[in-house]
């Protein structure tokens, strides 16, 4: 079974456009900004022996705000400048109940069943109480980024961070290591 690092993508990989003290997704390539530091978090724990993937709501799709080749476009270039091993998106929006939505763990999940994750001794990082959430649902550690968002804050995070970058030593503290293998 592997380890894996779930990362939300606005907020903890790349800027979120904050609006009155709410995050949004970017609209555009041009407002797509990787967070400092993030670089060299991701390549760390990767590195580590952990599988990185990303799980977002993108509900500006369902919502008719964004398009969804702009999406695509701005996860390929995640892609490209991060050691990503997959990435999950969910289009819909809150009226849709789709498992996939976080709070509920369907990303998560899914990617556990394809990946063999052991979920248990995996990491959900997220800057919104709906990722905090719906790593606790999978089974997961979690770890909030705090970006002093004006809306509901997560129910009890594991750990409690500024960046992805801060993460990374508590993260890397907490893992599990693999079982040496029988010498015969």
């Amino acid at each position: 079974m592997h380890q894996a690092v779930f990362l939300d993508r606005d907020g903890v990989l790349n800027r979120a456009i904050a609006r009155k003290g709410r995050p949004y997704s970017p609209s555009s390539l041009a407002e797509l900004k990787i967070l400092p530091g993030v670089v060299e978090a991701c390549t760390s724990l990767h590195e580590a022996g952990f599988l990185l993937i990303v799980v977002t709501n993108q509900p500006g799709v369902a919502r008719g705000t964004q398009r969804r080749e702009v999406v695509e476009a701005m996860n390929q270039v995640l892609r490209k400048r991060l050691p990503l091993d997959d990435m999950r998106v969910c289009y819909h929006d809150d009226a849709d109940h789709c498992p996939c939505r976080k709070p509920e763990p369907g990303l998560l999940l899914e990617a556990a069943q394809d990946w063999e994750i052991d979920l248990s001794a995996s990491f959900m990082v997220g800057d919104r109480w709906k990722d905090i959430e719906a790593g606790q649902r999978a089974g997961c550690k979690t770890v909030f980024v705090d970006h002093g968002y004006r809306e509901r804050q997560p129910d009890n995070p594991d750990h409690r961070v500024g960046s992805l970058i801060e993460a990374v030593g508590w993260v890397l503290q907490r893992r599990t290591q693999p079982a040496q293998e029988e010498k015969g």
